[in-house]
């Protein structure tokens, strides 16, 4: 089967050819229709993860159960299926007590285990979830990393209807963000990006748009808000700067959930902008299974709609997934982008 691989850290992926994969005991076959191309994708190639290589990345995936292995009486051959893509034990403390994302053996599709930059991929059978015919296979693969992180990151941040929240970084995980707080109810939704491009669509899409760069970006936010200031702020860009300014601009009782995969910290003032508040900084890793399908539902009775996450589709070719992730690294204007094998 073709694969595109990392198998340099600071290189260009490379398209290989690999053994067709056989499911085991407890496993399933899946052909890869979607597969979509995530910031995360970008930072691992950089060397950023401690990735074990030859590595198949790709945890955005959904496709179509191809073989079942010993065992596997669900899902069935031929089943429409997006991908979990933390492989977890089920049973240890850790994912009883806090989720499947901490498992004391767990791993990650993408990351320590090849994923969907492939025309197939075997996992284990409870990894699948089913997919509702009306939903399609680009937007379901997007589901599965993007827009689940957004939905667990406002989960964590215990969002209530009419509070008024600030996305930092509109991609894809923050165009998932815009469309769940509509459907959740939000009051003022404020995003924050350095692109124009970007911005315009937030506004396009009923987002107070703001650039991050403005001369005061507290005194911005405060205008945005009424002065009322900001009740959940989602950090999706990891810039300290920004993420400084937005932590002083949150509400009394304000939470700042922190998504990105950041290495440097912004500055904090623990009374100011914590104590004298009782003001909260999350951090937020992936999601859970159950909420990936709870996103699958509200996708199904249409309520949930990504069309304007995913701006365009590339063919499981090495030259073009390279130039897409040099794209992200560049900061580009467009949104999710999803591999079609």
């Amino acid at each position: 089967m073709r694969a595109v691989q990392l198998t340099r850290f600071r290189a260009p992926l490379v398209e290989i050819q690999l053994p067709d994969p056989e499911p085991g005991p407890g496993e399933i076959l899946i052909l890869v229709r979607a597969a979509g191309i995530c910031h995360s994708d970008a930072h691992y190639r950089s060397g950023l993860g401690n990735i074990a290589l030859p590595r198949t990345p790709g945890h955005e995936v959904s496709g179509v159960v191809a073989r079942c292995g010993p065992g596997v009486l669900s899902p069935a051959v031929g089943t429409r299926v997006a991908v979990h893509y933390l492989l977890s034990c089920g049973i240890c403390d850790r994912c009883r007590s806090a989720g499947e994302q901490f498992c004391r053996t767990g791993a990650m599709i993408g990351k320590e285990r090849d994923g969907g930059y492939a025309e197939a991929i075997v996992v284990p059978a409870g990894n699948a979830v089913p997919m509702p015919e009306s939903v399609s296979f680009e937007h379901a693969a997007v589901m599965m990393c993007s827009t689940a992180t957004a939905f667990h990151a406002l989960r964590l941040a215990n969002f209530s209807s009419g509070e008024t929240v600030a996305i930092i970084g509109f991609g894809g995980l923050g165009a998932s963000a815009l469309q769940l707080t509509g459907i959740l109810g939000a009051g003022r939704v404020v995003v924050l990006d350095v692109v124009a491009e970007k911005l315009a669509q937030a506004e396009r899409l009923g987002a107070i748009a703001i650039d991050p760069r403005v001369e005061n970006l507290e005194d911005a936010l405060l205008l945005a808000t009424d002065r009322h200031g900001i009740d959940v702020a989602l950090d999706f860009a990891g810039q300290p700067a920004t993420t400084s300014a937005v932590l002083r601009s949150l509400a009394p009782r304000g939470r700042l959930t922190m998504v990105a995969l950041a290495t440097t910290c912004p500055a904090i003032n623990p009374y100011r902008d914590l104590v004298a508040k009782e003001a909260s900084v999350i951090g937020c890793s992936d999601h859970l299974r159950t909420e990936l399908v709870e996103l699958l539902d509200l996708a199904g009775t249409g309520a949930l709609d990504l069309s304007s996450a995913v701006a365009d589709t590339l063919p499981l070719d090495a030259v073009a997934i390279n130039a897409a992730l040099d794209d992200l690294d560049a900061g580009t204007p467009r949104l999710r982008r999803v591999i079609l094998p």
